[in-house]
């Protein structure tokens, strides 16, 4: 077992900088973007929702049913390889930036939705007291209560987000996963590499997961869960 080990030593050393920078380079960068895409479509959704706008809450209700009840899987095959079937082609980052855009979205559009309906109305109704509009008072109001009330579950759904990155190599994305297999393919050796891949996502998972201890100790320092 020692001498395996050591064995496995100089790959480690030779493979891990390429995995790591894939991950700093691709990974990161794709999970910050489809977030960030995904964050703006769940506001969107649940404000839809929330203000119960006729025809435009049914085509919500549609689409969070639709991509929940579907694997993120599924839905990236669709786009990168069914897609091209209607003459629709899209280049790989680009898909898996859309993939995982409307996966997130429709998750957190019902997290979002969940701390909308958490904000007490007589807030709304003081709001309009002060001579407020709707449009102020859901954006001046109600939204920044509602984000710092999802803000753990939004954590908690970035964190996943890392990890689910790792099934955009199946559409040829040449993230953490894909960039070990091609080295696989070369050195032969599968344990070490999956076990370089794990250790990667796990160091960015604990980096996300102190940030966001720190974020919710800023907002209880703050009061703003009180």
């Amino acid at each position: 077992m020692i001498e395996r080990i050591k064995e496995l030593i100089p790959l480690f050393k030779e493979t891990f900088p390429q995995l790591l920078e894939k991950g700093l380079t691709v990974t990161l960068p794709l999970t910050a973007i489809a977030f960030s895409l995904g964050l703006v479509i769940a506001i969107i959704t649940a404000l839809v929702q929330y203000a119960n706008i006729k025809g435009l809450r049914q085509i919500a209700r549609f689409y969070i049913w639709v991509i929940r009840g579907t694997p993120l899987l599924v839905q990236l095959y669709v786009l990168f390889y069914a897609l091209p079937q209607i003459g629709i082609v899209l280049d790989p980052f680009p898909t898996a930036i859309i993939a995982l855009s409307l996966n997130e979205g429709a998750y957190c559009a019902e997290t979002m939705r969940a701390a909308l309906e958490a904000v007490p109305y007589g807030q709304i109704e003081a709001g309009y007291c002060v001579g407020l509009s709707y449009l102020q008072i859901i954006f001046r109001i109600v939204l920044p209560q509602a984000l710092r009330t999802a803000f753990p579950p939004l954590s908690n759904s970035l964190i996943s987000m890392v990890k689910d990155t790792s099934l955009v190599a199946s559409i040829t994305v040449a993230e953490m996963l894909n960039a070990a297999k091609r080295i696989m393919s070369r050195k032969h050796e599968t344990l070490a590499l999956y076990i370089e891949v794990a250790i990667i996502y796990l160091l960015f998972c604990t980096v996300l997961t102190f940030l966001q201890r720190w974020g919710e100790r800023k907002l209880n320092s703050r009061g703003f869960n009180k």
